[in-house]
C-alpha cells in the first residue's frame, strides 16, 4: 500500500508541478512584453510533457535508463491511442489540415529517427544532442510560422492571458516563486513516481522496462489526458488533436534529448524488447494517423474505439509476455494472424477510397 501512495503521491506532484510552473513562467515571460502567441507555443504547449521529462531526467540521473526511454516510447502510444481514442469516444474529432500535412509527418519522422539513432543498441551523447537541437529548430520553426497565422494565439487565450493590474500572479517575486514551486514538485514527484515505479517493478516480477511503458507512462500523460478530454467535451476538437501530436514530437525530441543530456556524456542504453517490438509498436501507431487523419479529415468515434481497444490490447500482450503466460502463444497468433491484417486493410481501403471518389 505504501507503494502505491507513493506512486499516487509523485503523481499529484508532477501535475501540480508542471500546473504552477506553466502559470509561473507563462505570467513571467508576458510581463517582460513576450506575445501570447508565442507563450502558448513553447511554454504552454511544453507544460503538459513537462511530467515526462521530470521523470525521464530523474530516471537517468537514478541510473534506470530503462525507465526514462520506457516512459517516452509508452507515453506516446498511450497518447495516439488512448487519448485520443478516448476523446472521440466523446466526440468526433476534427482534423486540422496543418496537422495533415505538417505535424503528423513530423510526429512520424521523429519517430523514424529515434528508431535509426537506436539501431545500435543505445543513445549516445550525439545522438541526444541531435534531438536537443531539433528540438530548438522545431520551436522556433512553430513560432515563425504561427506568427504568420496569428488566429492560433487563441488557442491558449484562456491560459496566456497577462496577469491583470493588482492580481495575485501580476508580482515578479509571485511568478518566480510559482516557478520556483513548480519545478520543485516535479523534482520531488518524479523521484517518487520513479522509486514506486522501481518498487513495482520488483514485487510483480517484472522489469523496469514493462512498468515504465504502462503504470509510469500513463501517470506522467495525466496533463495530456485532462488537456485533451476537456477540450474535446467543450468542443474544443482541433486542440484536443494537437495536444497529442505536438505532446508526442516533444517527448522524443526534447525529452529524450535532455535525459541523454541529463547522462553527462554517457550513454543510454536501449532494452531489446524496445528496439526489438515497442518502439516499433509507437512508429505503427504514428503512421496510422494518416489514414485515419486524411479520411474524413476526423476520427470518428468508432475509429476512437478501434484505438482505446487497440492499446487494451497492448498492454495485455506486454502483461502476458512479462508473466510467460501459458494464453499469450494464442493472443499472439489472434493479433498477429487476424485482428492487425484486418486493420491494415481497413485502413488501405479508408485510404484509397477518397481517392477513388476524386
Amino acid at each position: 500500500m505504501s507503494d502505491a501512495l507513493l506512486f499516487v503521491a509523485g503523481l499529484a506532484g508532477l501535475v501540480i508541478g508542471a500546473t504552477l510552473l506553466v502559470r509561473g513562467a507563462s505570467k513571467l515571460a508576458l510581463s517582460f512584453g513576450i506575445s501570447p502567441l508565442v507563450v502558448g507555443l513553447t511554454i504552454v504547449a511544453f507544460g503538459t510533457s513537462a511530467p515526462e521529462v521530470a521523470v525521464s531526467v530523474g530516471a537517468v540521473l537514478d541510473g534506470r535508463t530503462d525507465i526514462a526511454i520506457g516512459n517516452v516510447v509508452g507515453s506516446n502510444i498511450f497518447n495516439v491511442l488512448f487519448i485520443l481514442g478516448a476523446s472521440a469516444l466523446i466526440t468526433p474529432l476534427v482534423v486540422n489540415l496543418q496537422l495533415i500535412r505538417q505535424e503528423v509527418p513530423i510526429m512520424i519522422g521523429a519517430a523514424l529517427l529515434l528508431l535509426l539513432l537506436g539501431l545500435d543498441g543505445k543513445l549516445g551523447a550525439f545522438d541526444a544532442a541531435l534531438l536537443t537541437v531539433l528540438m530548438v529548430a522545431y520551436t522556433v520553426f512553430l513560432i515563425v510560422q504561427s506568427r504568420r497565422a496569428s488566429a492560433q494565439a487563441s488557442e491558449y487565450d484562456d491560459e496566456v492571458r497577462p496577469a491583470a493590474p493588482g492580481a495575485w500572479d501580476s508580482k515578479l517575486p509571485v511568478q518566480l516563486l510559482l516557478i520556483a514551486a513548480g519545478l520543485g514538485f516535479l523534482v520531488v514527484g518524479s523521484d517518487a513516481l520513479v522509486g514506486a515505479a522501481v518498487n513495482f517493478a520488483k514485487a510483480l516480477g517484472v522489469s523496469d522496462v514493462v512498468i515504465a511503458l504502462t503504470i509510469v507512462a500513463a501517470g506522467t500523460s495525466m496533463p495530456e489526458v485532462a488537456t485533451s478530454i476537456t477540450a474535446a467535451l467543450k468542443g474544443e476538437r482541433d486542440i484536443a488533436v494537437g495536444n497529442v501530436v505536438g505532446s508526442n514530437t516533444f517527448n522524443i525530441l526534447g525529452c529524450l534529448g535532455l535525459s541523454g543530456l541529463a547522462a553527462g556524456g554517457g550513454e543510454l542504453p536501449l532494452a531489446p524488447s524496445l528496439l526489438s517490438f515497442d518502439m516499433w509498436v509507437m512508429l505503427a501507431v504514428s503512421l496510422a494517423c494518416l489514414p485515419v487523419f486524411v479520411t474524413g479529415r476526423e476520427i470518428a468515434r468508432w475509429e476512437g474505439g478501434v484505438f482505446v481497444g487497440y492499446y487494451l490490447a497492448y498492454v495485455a500482450y506486454l502483461i502476458l509476455a512479462a508473466q510467460q503466460h501459458d494464453a499469450l502463444p494464442f493472443f499472439s497468433k489472434v493479433m498477429l494472424g487476424f485482428v492487425v491484417p484486418l486493420t491494415v486493410v481497413t485502413l488501405i481501403v479508408m485510404l484509397l477510397r477518397p481517392a477513388r471518389q476524386a
